[in-house]
């Protein structure tokens, strides 16, 4: 999904209405309840909201120009790797054996073998097409965030992608939001010298 996502991948951008950020702030705090306590927050009120459209029918939720969300074709929001791993307990979470670590970093979906083998863990609350963080053995934060093909009881199957894998470390949207941060820490070391002056 993001393999080799950039800027440049980027068609539009807007504001969204107060209406549509009302309805994605709803979308999100559904999907994810942990996150009520800090929705306003991370998505504040009086702060613009951006959607940014991207190729294949990506979207990309933006507050203060870091992406934090993102769906497809209006599918569920997911949360960003990074935004993931300030709130890991957010969203259901499978796990795949070490095996799988080096696949799963390069952009490969996720194997029911790599879920249902000794070091992999599935959740059988899991059910098909939900959003799920994709923990590596021995690891403490997520390697990857997944859409899941098939229920966890499906996976004990152990045929077939059980997972796809939409956003991994060091994928092109880990990298953007990198840059994102580097550009907004050096605004705000800007503003703070151009203050002392």
């Amino acid at each position: 999904m993001f393999k080799k996502f950039s800027s440049e991948d980027v068609s539009s951008q807007n504001q969204v209405k107060a209406s549509v950020q009302r309805k994605i702030r709803q979308s999100i705090a559904e999907e994810y309840p942990g996150l009520e306590p800090v929705l306003d927050d991370l998505l504040p009120k009086k702060a613009p909201l951006i959607v940014a459209k991207c190729q294949n029918h990506l979207n990309l939720v933006l507050v203060n120009s870091v992406p934090l969300f993102f769906n497809i074709r209006d599918g569920p929001y997911m949360p960003t790797l990074r935004l993931l791993h300030q709130y890991p307990d957010i969203m259901k979470k499978l796990q795949v054996d070490r095996g799988a670590i080096k696949f799963v970093l390069a952009g490969a979906n996720i194997m029911c073998p790599g879920l249902t083998s000794p070091g992999g863990a599935l959740d059988d609350e899991v059910e098909a097409e939900t959003p799920v963080a994709i923990m590596a053995e021995g690891k403490q934060h997520a390697l990857a965030i997944g859409f899941t093909k098939m229920s966890a009881k499906d996976m004990a199957i152990n045929k077939g992608i059980g997972v796809d894998n939409m956003h991994y470390l060091n994928d092109g949207l880990w990298k953007e939001v990198s840059k994102s941060k580097q550009i907004n820490l050096m605004h705000f070391v800007i503003s703070q010298m151009e203050r002392l002056e």
